[in-house]
């Protein structure tokens, strides 16, 4: 048994090898998924509402979507099998018949017909081998009335013609039709283009092989979802020929990119029409367009370096553009879309080397914009808002090397307005140079508008300056960056001393830092962090133990010392599970829950107090040891005598009154006799 299902897996496994072209691929997953019906039977997906049907891949078999549309699943025959009444599945292949009756097989009559009155039947039904990208029945009916009229009205010529640049003299099999390759049509050899995605959808002209490889006795058909029509123009002849776009081909001759638009290559243009230049502020556009780095930006951020048809698009897709930078192509419903927005007027005008979308909108990138331009975005409309009224509005639109350091809208709490010292707090938010954050480093000292120096913390998960951290990537202007923060910028304004004396909630720790003899220290340049109990916190010390510290200066200090360390950790350095070195000696456990730091299990009230030869953060506890752990035996199974017997005594030590404060103090007191020691 177990030989057969190994077997059985193999096979499964060599089928789905054998498919080599991804279409072959997306086929077996649909017999895959229809084989409980029947042999032969393929799962389809068909839009809710529509009549578009797709062979199914893993991704849209998952998401029952396509295009952002649900989906049904149907299950039909796969290509080139039929059903035999009382039978399951679809055993039955079809009956090899000439090209004329297949197209009545495969339901494309409405092509049988015209190829009828065009007096094509008699060259698709004798010998030969071709290939007919045939029309749907659908397809024919889409076309604008003008133009089928102006078809059937000279069927010798015109239908003639048409029907036959759907025609290739040779069979070719979806296999055959390789991603971007074309081929001669029967029409005075004008080339049909076919591109082959990596989705498993296959187009000619843009048009999609909707049921593909439907084999002839003398040929094979491919049946398509729209009339194809010649193509004979390259990108930049379509563009110059049409006065939508006539703004556009300006554009291009002033960038010098017409030469790329002419020579061979597979292109996607998403092309601004004359009314998407004119919504487009006059002041912005014309400094666009007499910047000639700005504007080759501009119009390379508009271009593939590969064909995407719109029915090669069935989720949305990052692609990246000749600019360098992604654009999210996708599609809603039968609208093509860029970056989430249907602003694809036209689609599909396909040319020798490529294809051309027409949108209503101009597409700006980052690298096209000066430094307000980028920061005029909704999540830092605050802060860009008190730049201008800073008055530092020349700063953000001239061709200074500049970073700006721009603070999310939730990083300001209630109403903001300008005075002198937010006017003076912005200045201090721009950076003298122009930066990336990859190339930041620790310690590093960043220079301000303001005259201040900024500093760079690295740490395991966050990158920051000062107190605030890097929230998203970096925005790169024509001439400057954008670093999104999370929290405003406190620019150290003194040493902790000076912080902490400037802050009313310090007068008890100040007068006890004083009388441990540590003011000197905390004077010192080396950097500290320093969780600063307030007077809260030693307000709630019981009296007696108060006033004991406050008469022993020694004793006092290593408590103090306790919460003290070398280093600085802002808010936005503290992990799950951080360690943090005392003077003391012992460790303190940092920790982040909900936007909350913990040390000791203790909440920090006020992070981030920034000093220039620190950080203080307020708590309103004097922080204790946290007491010992369980041994991680005892929480998964039995503990070795000795451990067990030592538990033993810390649980009696407990049952007794072993306060943690007395634990405290005996940490306190042992660090103090070994430093004595140590020292004599």
């Amino acid at each position: 048994m177990k030989v057969c299902v190994l077997l059985l897996g193999l096979a499964l496994v060599l089928t789905v090898c054998v498919a080599r072209s991804p279409y072959q691929a997306v086929l077996q997953h649909s017999r895959i998924r229809g084989r409980t019906h029947g042999p032969n039977v393929c799962a389809m997906q068909q839009i809710k509402g529509t009549n578009k049907k797709y062979f199914t891949n893993c991704k849209q078999w998952y998401h029952r979507k396509i295009c952002g549309k649900p989906t049904v699943i149907t299950y039909e025959c796969c290509p080139g099998y039929e059903r035999i009444p009382g039978e399951k599945g679809c055993p039955a292949a079809l009956p090899l018949v000439n090209i004329y009756n297949t197209l009545g097989v495969v339901g494309a009559t409405t092509t049988q017909m015209y190829s009828d009155r065009a007096e094509l039947r008699e060259g698709i039904e004798g010998p030969g081998s071709f290939t007919f990208f045939a029309p749907s029945n659908q397809a024919w009916e889409a076309l604008p009335t003008e133009i089928l009229d102006a078809l059937v009205s000279n069927v010798n010529i015109e239908l003639l013609n048409a029907l036959q640049y759907h025609m290739v003299n040779r069979r070719l099999t979806s296999e055959e039709l390789k991603h971007g390759s074309s081929f001669p049509s029967m029409y005075q050899d004008f080339h049909v283009h076919i591109h082959h995605y990596t989705n498993g959808i296959v187009t000619v002209n843009c048009a999609r092989l909707v049921k593909p490889d439907q084999h002839a006795t003398n040929g094979i058909v491919h049946v398509v979802d729209r009339v194809i029509i010649a193509v004979t123009n390259n990108m930049q002849s379509i563009i110059d020929n049409n006065d939508d776009l006539e703004t556009l081909s300006m554009a291009f001759a002033a960038a010098g990119l017409t030469a790329m638009l002419e020579s061979e290559g597979q292109y996607t243009v998403f092309a601004p029409t004359n009314d998407a230049f004119e919504k487009i502020p006059r002041e912005t556009l014309n400094r666009i367009l007499g910047d000639p780095v700005a504007l080759k930006d501009l119009l390379n951020y508009h271009i593939l370096n590969n064909i995407q048809c719109a029915e090669s698009i069935v989720s949305g897709t990052p692609m990246e553009t000749l600019q360098g930078t992604m654009l999210e192509v996708g599609c809603d419903g039968d609208q093509m879309t860029l970056n989430g927005k249907a602003i694809i007027t036209k689609k599909d005008h396909l040319g020798t080397n490529g294809v051309i979308h027409y949108i209503s909108e101009l597409l700006i990138p980052d690298s096209a914009k000066t430094l307000l331009e980028l920061a005029q975005d909704s999540s830092v409309s605050t802060v860009t808002r008190l730049f201008v009224e800073a008055g530092l509005t020349p700063h953000l639109t001239g061709s200074e090397a500049l970073t700006m350091i721009a603070p999310l809208n939730d990083a300001f709490k209630g109403s903001v307005t300008m005075t002198p010292s937010m006017k003076k707090l912005m200045s201090n938010h721009i950076l003298k140079e122009q930066l990336s954050s990859k190339s930041l480093y620790h310690g590093q000292e960043l220079e301000t508008l303001g005259g201040l120096k900024l500093r760079v913390f690295v740490y395991r998960k966050n990158l920051c300056i000062e107190n605030a951290c890097i929230a998203a990537h970096d925005k790169v202007g024509r001439y400057a960056t954008m670093f999104t923060v999370d929290r405003v910028l406190t620019p150290p304004m003194g040493n902790i001393m000076d912080v902490l004396k400037a802050d009313d909630r310090f007068i008890m720790l100040v007068n006890a830092i004083q009388t441990a003899g540590m003011t000197e220290l905390l004077n010192q340049q080396e950097p500290f962090t320093f969780f600063a109990p307030t007077d809260e916190a030693l307000r709630a010390l019981p009296q007696d133990e108060l006033s004991r510290l406050m008469r022993d200066p020694q004793q006092l200090s290593g408590v103090l010392k306790y919460h003290l360390g070398k280093g600085m950790v802002v808010s936005g350095g503290v992990s799950s599970h951080t360690r943090f070195q005392t003077l003391q000696g012992e460790k303190l456990e940092l920790a982040m829950r909900n936007y909350t730091v913990y040390v000791n299990k203790i909440p920090v009230t006020d992070t981030d107090l920034m000093a220039t030869n620190g950080i203080v953060h307020a708590v309103n506890s004097v922080i204790r040891p946290l007491p010992p752990k369980v041994d991680r035996e005892q929480s998964d199974g039995p503990a070795d005598p000795l451990r067990a017997a030592a538990t033993s005594r810390v649980r009696k030590a407990d049952s007794r009154g072993f306060r943690n404060d007395e634990l405290f103090q005996k940490v306190l007191n042992s660090r103090s006799s070994r430093t004595m020691n140590q020292r004599q």
